[in-house]
């Protein structure tokens, strides 16, 4: 982790999700790095979450792990009473919990179906709700942020990029588009703010395959105009500022953070 941090989230609370690796790591450490205290929570891997933990605390942050499957409503409560018994409170939401179950549509079943879309878009709804319950109740503490509280929804390019192959996927991501721009819309009034980042191709557990080897990239960066795959930490960078009162004035909008996904580079030299 860096050293030349500026502080942005000094003694807020920030919860993670799915932040034993990946994205989600990326952005427990960097807002770690910023001044929070870090949830970093886990569905099957304590030990990759225990890992999180151990390398904010040795470059001298806070952080614990905390299990929950964020599917399940009661363990969504939980986990927050145990982030409560901890910090006393939340100020930062960064939804981030996902996975893929791919199949090609005829052959998919409703099971995989189902579990993405209960993962990837009704754990975002149990965690912000539930973070936007405890931001009205305590609202704003100017010393802390301008903003009651962020929540910051993990979505996709896949919000606006059909995927062939990915329909629970990128339902669920269009999914959370809609939420996050209807929660943002209902919570305003509260200062309570609520934006979303969208990924590009990221180096990460969950598409390995489209990256680990240089056949694989040079495929997967003919669809990057910039030229290179992402790293989780460009997507922390963004979630720290997205989260910091430089941005106090965006609201209710997917941050792409893509090196050009979403301009559809195939049409660069046939439009």
């Amino acid at each position: 982790m860096k050293n030349n941090a500026t502080q942005r989230l000094k003694g807020q609370a920030a919860l993670v999700t799915g932040s034993s690796s990946g994205i989600g790591a990326g952005v427990a450490k960097a807002m770690a790095r910023e001044g929070a205290k870090v949830v970093v929570n886990y569905s099957k891997s304590p030990e990759g979450a225990e890992k999180v933990v151990q390398e904010i605390r040795d470059s001298g942050g806070t952080a614990l792990a905390i299990g929950a499957d964020v599917s399940q409503e009661d363990q969504v409560l939980r986990l927050f009473e145990r982030m409560y018994e901890a910090y006393g409170t939340i100020d930062i939401l960064v939804n981030n919990a996902g996975l893929q179950k791919d199949a090609a549509f005829v052959d998919m079943t409703l099971a995989d179906w189902q579990l993405v879309l209960d993962i990837n878009l009704t754990g975002q709804f149990l965690c912000a709700r539930q973070a936007a319950r405890e931001f009205i109740r305590r609202g704003v503490v100017p010393e802390r942020s301008r903003a009651a509280g962020k929540i910051i929804c993990m979505s996709s390019v896949h919000e606006v990029i059909p995927w062939a192959g990915h329909v629970n996927y990128a339902a669920s991501k269009g999914g959370v588009m809609l939420l996050m721009k209807s929660i943002a819309q209902e919570l305003a009034r509260h200062k309570i703010r609520v934006n979303s980042i969208g990924p590009g191709a990221i180096k990460t557990p969950i598409n390995n395959e489209a990256w680990e080897t240089p056949e694989a990239e040079k495929k997967l960066l003919a669809l990057i105009p910039y030229g290179r795959v992402g790293e989780p930490t460009d997507i922390g960078d963004v979630a720290v500022w997205l989260a910091s009162d430089e941005s106090d004035y965006v609201h209710g909008t997917t941050l792409f953070v893509d090196g050009g996904m979403t301009l559809y580079p195939g049409f660069a030299e046939n439009g």
